[in-house]
């Protein structure tokens, strides 16, 4: 048994390099904007769950629900701190998801707040050098940061479908264009072909512009029973499908912490986030076809093009066409790719990111999204990809 949940209110901190803030207080703003949007109060919030992270936070391991309860409403609550890296932010909400739509709790949160180091992301604090570990074999012996781990699949792209360093080049333009009217961005100028191929290279073929950064940021969503989302008056999303799923053997895709396997006919890149998309739209009963937004982990110019061929959205090879063409823009003929301005714009911060991609389908889906609106959006999807081979996908409607 089970009974239809609700998305009842979203809230943000903007995206950049807030040193002077910290972690706890960028969640809180978040929690408090999202409760505004819902017309609650913390008193109504009977759950938080955690997107937890390993880089900064108070208990012990970054990021965690019963800091963020003692801060603001230390009133008996259900905390859950979960994992996930990338990818924790979805589980988070499958999680909050959960709770209510068991019939267990009327209001629950799902949360992510992240400052991140500058630079590469490092080793966690305290690892020895261990030839066993991944995290060694990464950074001592090989050296592979993430970028390389991309452009090994960018490369591959131009290799099987013959894509131009334009088209990568287009493909970050677009999520630029797409942030100029998003206050939450991080980056919101415009930038020219020129300009993204004249970047810095940081891994053949990808340029400094057509990779996502590293930002700090929060973002919160409050979930609740259709009593609770008829309260404030606003038009009702409502939760149509969320999984989470992990990758299958014989998957192709290059990551981390390895760069090749047994690679298996018929097994998709990156499954991770296919398997939980496909079992997100089967729970809603629809198909790529009827998906108006699609916010994706575009951490480079490669996963613009790439993922929404993987997803389904278009047959193999086609996203450079359709990019070209402008049906991936806001008004395009296709989906909608991204119209937040995506990581590309944002600046990744980890365990945050996914939920703020459930914040943006929820605002497109109630009109809310302010020069950056897809029109007449009512199917929205997201779609994130988390270290040690985690997926997520969520889908809203109204």
């Amino acid at each position: 048994m089970s009974r239809p949940v609700y998305v009842l209110g979203a809230g943000a901190h903007p995206w950049g390099k807030w040193p002077e803030t910290t972690q706890l207080q960028m969640a809180l703003d978040a929690m408090n904007a999202a409760l505004g949007e819902a017309a609650l109060g913390w008193p109504d919030v009977q759950g938080l769950v955690a997107a937890s992270s390993r880089f900064q936070g108070g208990m012990g391991w970054g990021l965690h629900a019963n800091e963020v309860a003692q801060a603001a409403a230390d009133q008996g609550m259900a905390c859950i701190n979960v994992g996930g890296a990338c990818a924790a932010g979805a589980i988070a909400f499958s999680t909050a998801y959960a709770m209510i739509a068991s019939g267990q709790y009327d209001v629950v949160a799902a949360l992510g707040a992240e400052q991140m180091p500058r630079g590469f992301i490092p080793r966690p604090p305290g690892s020895q050098d261990d030839p066993t570990d991944h995290d060694y074999l990464r950074w001592v012996t090989m050296g592979a940061t993430n970028p390389a781990f991309w452009a090994m699949e960018a490369q591959r792209r131009k290799h099987d479908f013959g894509t131009t360093d334009e088209t990568y080049a287009r493909a970050a333009m677009l999520m630029r264009r797409n942030a100029q009217g998003n206050r939450l961005a991080r980056f919101r100028k415009e930038t020219g072909l020129e300009e993204v191929l004249g970047s810095p290279m940081v891994a053949d073929p990808l340029h400094l512009l057509e990779i996502c950064p590293v930002s700090d940021g929060a973002a919160a969503v409050i979930l609740g029973t259709e009593a609770f989302a008829r309260r404030s008056g606003a038009k009702l999303v409502q939760v149509a499908g969320c999984a989470t799923a992990t990758g299958s053997f014989g998957d192709p895709g290059r990551r981390i912490p390895t760069v090749s396997g047994s690679v298996r006919p018929g097994i998709s890149s990156t499954s991770e986030v296919v398997t939980a998309a496909e079992r997100a739209c089967a729970m809603a009963g629809i198909g790529p076809e009827d998906v108006d937004v699609l916010e994706l982990a575009d951490n480079t110019a490669w996963h613009i093009l790439a993922w929404p061929e993987l997803l389904g959205f278009c047959e193999p090879g086609e996203a450079d066409g359709l990019l070209a063409s402008g049906a991936f823009d806001i008004g395009g003929s296709a989906v909608a790719l991204n119209p937040s301005g995506g990581f590309l714009s944002f600046g990744e911060a980890t365990t945050a990111q996914a939920v703020l991609q459930i914040c943006e389908v929820s605002w497109q889906l109630r009109g809310t999204a302010e020069g950056h609106q897809v029109p007449n959006a009512r199917i929205g999807m997201t779609a994130v990809l988390g270290l040690s081979s985690n997926g997520g996908s969520v889908i809203l409607t109204v």
